[in-house]
């Protein structure tokens, strides 16, 4: 169970970075990384412009279980959606804000913009 549990936290900690380095590439700026909340944790907080831009990532190295994009659930996009109005609240500011997926499906990286809507 630990092995299994480790292992989980190093690929997802990869596909992370791999996703910030995607952003970056795209001329997103990185605002933070592994935003911990009450509602749970943001993968990435980027600025897109003058967005705000909330990211999911998931990483699949094998199709067994289907695309990452598929693994973002209403419960999970709620818990995100919850997440950016606990950081907004923080920092006391009411920014123009987006939810973005990144799924990386073995070598394939897929960013979709506006995934989901509050």
């Amino acid at each position: 169970m630990f092995k299994n549990t480790f292992l989980k936290k190093v690929l997802g900690a990869r596909g992370e970075k791999q996703a910030a380095k995607h952003l970056i590439k795209k001329g997103y700026k990185i605002v933070e990384l592994n935003m911990r909340t009450p509602y749970g944790e943001v993968d990435i907080i980027a600025s897109d412009g003058d967005v705000l831009v909330f990211v999911e990532v998931k990483l699949r190295s094998d199709g067994r279980f289907g695309a990452g994009m598929e693994a973002v659930t209403r419960s999970k996009q709620q818990k995100l959606i919850k997440s950016a109005h606990y950081f907004c609240n923080m920092k006391n500011i009411a920014p123009l804000c987006r939810f973005d997926v990144v799924s990386i499906d073995g070598r394939e990286i897929v960013h979709i913009e506006n995934a989901f809507i509050c």
